[in-house]
C-alpha cells in the first residue's frame, strides 16, 4: 500500500493549524518546535515574518499543516497590509487557532481574537515564554486571560526551551478533524528551497545590523543553481535608499561579507551542502510602498 493510500484511511486526521498574534511574541519559534525544522526567522527583533509559511507535519496516523503569520499590527505602509492579507487567509483554512500572547502581555485591542472566537473556529490561547515567569504570576496571568476569554483553553509554554510543546501537540491533535491528507507524505513546507535561502540571507541582516535598516531590505534570489556537491546562490539585497545600500556594504565591504559568510553557514546547514552565496546590495526606492516591486518580491499577486 502506498503511503497516500495509507493515509487516506479512516481515523487518519488532518487539517490545518493558524498561528496568529502580536509581533515578537515568539510564533515562528512555536511553529519551529512544533514542526521540528527551522522553516521561520527568529531574532528577537519584531515584525520579523512577513509571509505566511506552512509547516507540514506528517505522522503514521496524522498530517498538520501549521502556518506561522506575520505579527498583528495596525498597517502603516502597502507591505503591512499584504503581511495582514496573509493573516487573515491563514484563517479563512484554519481548523485550529493557535493564539499566542508573551507572559507578560496584557490584554489592549484584541479584535483579531474577537473575531476569531465569533467565527466559531477552535481556538487555543497559548501563553508562551513562561520560562521567564513561574509560580504565581504565571497563576496570575491564567486567571487574568479567563477572566477576559472564559470560553477559551489556555496552554502555557516555553517554545524556545520546548517546555510543554509535547503537551501542546498532543491538544492539537486531538482537535484536528478526520480528513484524508492534504500533501504527500514527504512534504515539508510549500514554500521552494529559493524562499528559504532568501530568509536565512534576511535573518543575518537582522542580526548584523540595527534601527530600521533590517526593515527596509529584502532579499531576492537572482540565481540558484544546484548541483551534486553545492549549491551555487547569487542574492541581490534591496534596500530603499542609497544612504541604507552604504550601511549594508559597510567601511571596505566588511559589513557584508560578514553577513554572506554567516549566511553561507546557515545555508549549508540548513541544505545539508556546501554552498558558494554572491551578494549584491541595490536601491529600489520606496519599495515597501510600490504595488509593483510588492509583486515582484512575492507579497501581491
Amino acid at each position: 500500500m502506498d503511503f497516500i493510500s495509507s493515509m487516506s484511511e479512516t481515523n487518519f486526521k488532518s487539517g490545518f493549524v493558524s498561528i496568529v498574534g502580536k509581533p515578537n511574541v515568539g510564533k515562528s519559534t512555536l511553529m519551529n518546535a512544533l514542526v521540528g525544522d527551522n522553516l521561520s526567522i527568529i531574532t528577537s527583533k519584531a515584525q520579523t515574518t512577513r509571509h505566511r509559511i506552512m509547516g507540514v507535519l506528517t505522522g503514521d496516523s496524522f498530517q498538520i499543516i501549521y502556518s506561522d503569520t506575520p505579527g498583528l499590527l495596525k498597517p502603516q505602509y502597502t507591505l503591512q497590509e499584504s503581511m495582514m492579507k496573509f493573516v487573515s487567509a491563514s484563517l479563512e483554512d484554519a481548523d485550529l487557532v493557535l493564539y499566542v500572547v508573551e507572559l507578560m502581555e496584557k490584554h489592549e485591542d484584541e479584535e483579531t481574537l474577537e473575531r476569531i472566537i465569533a467565527s466559531g473556529t477552535p481556538v487555543i490561547f497559548v501563553i508562551n515564554k513562561c520560562d521567564l515567569n513561574k509560580g504565581s504570576r504565571l497563576t496570575d496571568k491564567i486567571d487574568y486571560w479567563n477572566l477576559l476569554y472564559p470560553e477559551v483553553e489556555i496552554l502555557t509554554v516555553s517554545a524556545l526551551n520546548n517546555e510543554n510543546v509535547d503537551l501542546l501537540f498532543t491538544r492539537i491533535l486531538e482537535l484536528m478533524p478526520e480528513h484524508p491528507a492534504y500533501f504527500p507524505g514527504d512534504t515539508l513546507t510549500d514554500k521552494p528551497e529559493k524562499f528559504f535561502a532568501s530568509e536565512i540571507i534576511r535573518e543575518q541582516i537582522f542580526k548584523n545590523y540595527k534601527q530600521e535598516v533590517p526593515y527596509s531590505t529584502e532579499v531576492e534570489i537572482e540565481s540558484f543553481k544546484e548541483d551534486e556537491d553545492i549549491i551555487r546562490l547569487r542574492a541581490e539585497i534591496y534596500v530603499e535608499r542609497k544612504s541604507q545600500k552604504g550601511i549594508i556594504i559597510g567601511k571596505g565591504g566588511e559589513a557584508i561579507k560578514k553577513v554572506g559568510t554567516e549566511a553561507r553557514l546557515q545555508l549549508e546547514k540548513f541544505f545539508d551542502k556546501k554552498v558558494f552565496l554572491e551578494t549584491f546590495v541595490k536601491v529600489a526606492s520606496d519599495w515597501r510602498k510600490k504595488d509593483s516591486l510588492l509583486k515582484k518580491f512575492g507579497y501581491k499577486g
